[in-house]
């Protein structure tokens, strides 16, 4: 499987709020960083499981929309329109996001948003 079809694999069960489908595109090492910081904000499967099922897929108005795609090599790097993040805000959140492929698996993810 090609990294961009891996990342569209996870995007797509990202919108269908599908815990195991979207898990099952990370290494078990994954690692999420916040773009400019030094630790991840999360490391591992287990904790990128927990968060999404605590803190996103519980979110009925949860969804994010492609705006642009580029693919470098096993880097692929989305700009993505994020809705349904947060109740303090109906405004969608543009974000991009960069995504390391491995042996088809996302290993590791740096997140720059404009929030």
């Amino acid at each position: 499987m090609s990294p961009e079809q891996v990342v569209q694999r996870q995007l797509d069960a990202y919108n269908a709020k599908n815990l195991d489908a979207f898990i099952a595109c990370y290494a078990d090492d994954v690692r999420l960083f916040r773009l400019a910081e030094a630790l991840p904000m999360i490391a591992g499967k287990a904790a990128l499981a927990t968060f999404y099922a605590e803190h996103r897929f519980n979110r009925p108005q949860l969804h994010a929309r492609l705006m642009s795609r580029m693919v470098l090599g096993n880097k692929v790097i989305d700009h993505e329109l994020v809705a349904g993040l947060s109740d303090a805000s109906d405004e969608p959140v543009h974000a991009a996001v960069v995504f390391q492929v491995d042996q088809s698996l996302i290993k590791n993810v740096w997140i720059l948003d404009a929030s």
